[in-house]
């Protein structure tokens, strides 16, 4: 009797669950679908960021095509980003509605107060350690990976630096670029980061990369332009512009390190957006799969599992995530870079 009084209640049981499901799948929808209305009804989205335009445009593409939501960029290199971003919020004007630039730019920011709280349900496809904790920023979506790129017009196969020490023998002496540390953030927290390949002499090698006499420029983009060119043989830069220059015909490869320091990035949602269900859809969106891939196809080394660019042996690069500074700390290290880079 006992036994079938239990498989009665299993059997009633299954139809409650199918039916709970069924009504947790009907209420995301209907979320989803109420913040696609809300977002519509803004009319827009605004976006500060570092990522290149060519990226936003395919990503702008993208998201307008499936929303009908136009998106308004501006784009500059993070310290700049921070810099407006910052200016704004002193004045009580808010203008932009999201922020995406590297992780450092982003933790300053956040000390700041700019970012409201927002955990979106494509955050769950991510591993927890990559994930804001807090919740005021996205997980981290990519991995920026610095390296050394050459000219291969000007460079001969066999005669490209094999390292980074490369760069300081006579051959090589002012003959290539980096973002000065000093002005630049990003490559700042790089110069700092070097602990991390060189141990307790990084200060040492540091100071025998300024003595090589590089030519020092804004930042990255820069960087890549002076080494395609031709006005620098090499250069400091970001690894992807092999490929996102390239589709351009420059003539770039990268140098196969070991090791190469990379740097993460995430996306925020201004505490006063002006358009705060755009941006949230637009962050929904971003970090999705769709997005992630539209980002791996335009040259980005994102986080996602399987997903690499089309760089060769992308798949082979071992990166090693750069520790940020705060804003006390970086400008500590940007006086000391500017003893050792400009003052000399």
């Amino acid at each position: 009797m006992m036994r079938q009084l239990h498989a009665l209640v299993r059997r009633a049981a299954v139809p409650r669950l199918w039916i709970a499901l069924a009504a947790l799948a009907w209420s995301a929808t209907a979320g989803a679908q109420t913040l696609v209305e809300a977002a519509k009804k803004e009319g827009k989205v605004v976006i500060y960021g570092s990522l290149e335009t060519g990226i936003m445009d395919a990503i702008e593409k993208a998201f307008t095509k499936k929303y009908g939501i136009p998106i308004e960029y501006f784009r500059a290199a993070s310290n700049k980003t921070l810099d407006r971003v910052l200016t704004e919020a002193r004045v009580g004007r808010t203008v932009s509605d999201v922020v995406v630039t590297n992780s450092g730019p982003m933790a300053l920011l956040r000390t700041e107060k700019i970012f409201a709280k927002y955990v979106s349900p494509e955050s769950a496809r991510y591993p927890d350690d990559v994930k804001d904790p807090e919740g005021l920023l996205s997980p981290i979506y990519r991995m920026v990976i610095v390296g050394i790129l050459y000219n291969t017009k000007l460079v001969k196969p066999g005669e490209e630096p094999k390292s980074l020490e490369d760069l300081l023998t006579p051959r090589w002496q002012g003959k290539w670029v980096m973002p000065d540390p000093s002005r630049h953030f990003t490559t700042g927290v790089w110069v700092r980061n070097l602990e991390q390949l060189y141990g307790k002499d990084w200060m040492g090698f540091a100071k025998k990369l300024a003595d090589a006499k590089p030519i020092l420029v804004e930042s990255f983009i820069p960087s890549a332009q002076k080494v395609t060119s031709g006005e620098a043989l090499a250069g400091i830069t970001y690894l992807k512009y092999v490929y996102i220059m390239g589709k351009d015909g420059a003539p770039l490869d990268y140098v196969r390190l070991p090791r190469m320091l990379a740097d993460s990035h995430q996306i925020g949602i201004q505490a006063k957006a002006p358009h705060p269900n755009a941006a949230r859809l637009f962050e929904d969106f971003f970090i999705s799969l769709e997005g992630q891939e539209i980002m791996a196809k335009e040259g980005e080394f994102v986080t996602a599992k399987g997903l690499y660019p089309p760089i060769k042996d992308a798949d082979k690069i071992k990166a090693v995530s750069m520790h940020e500074l705060d804003s006390a700390e970086y400008k500590k290290w940007a006086s000391e870079f500017r003893k050792m880079f400009v003052s000399r």
